[in-house]
């Protein structure tokens, strides 16, 4: 699949597959056919949704990382990237916090975390939102730096 490819109205493969670390060290960040569609169902589910409400273009920080890219960012490892079902994401303009907030009342996610925000400083931080094809946690979390609460923390 062409990395232009779009995967729903607003949102190209490469958007989801590009990363820096991995051009920098040479890791081929290319999904396998099972993690497209979890990618798209995250578009059309989450991504999308996002975008229509708000009336913004969607940034994405950091979408699908393969096994040997998430090892080398030392990502957890059991994290969702790996598999298509995570995404970090911010809008420019918008407090990631009201972000977070409107996706934990409207949408149906695994996980949702609005990670490294500080209050008053609107584009700090950024959220991380996760989606599986079955059962979904709804889980909310906060993470600053090392300390993780549970919920919105403003």
């Amino acid at each position: 699949m062409d990395i232009h490819t779009k995967l729903t109205l607003h949102f190209t493969l490469n958007e989801l597959i590009r990363s820096t670390s991995a051009s920098e060290l040479g890791i081929d960040n290319t999904p396998p056919e099972h993690v497209l569609k979890n990618l798209i169902l995250l578009c059309t589910n989450i991504l999308e949704p996002v975008r229509a409400h708000f009336e913004l273009p969607v940034r994405i920080n950091s979408g699908y990382r393969c096994i040997a890219l998430n090892s080398a960012i030392n990502g957890s490892q059991t994290s969702q990237h790996m598999t298509g079902q995570a995404v970090d994401f911010e809008i420019d303009g918008l407090a990631n916090y009201d972000l977070a907030l409107w996706i934990s009342t409207n949408l149906v996610f695994d996980q949702l975390i609005l990670e490294n925000y500080v209050n008053g400083n609107p584009n700090s931080g950024w959220v991380h939102c996760s989606l599986k094809k079955d059962v979904n946690r709804m889980q909310i979390l906060t993470i600053n730096g090392r300390n993780k609460h549970p919920g919105l923390i403003n």
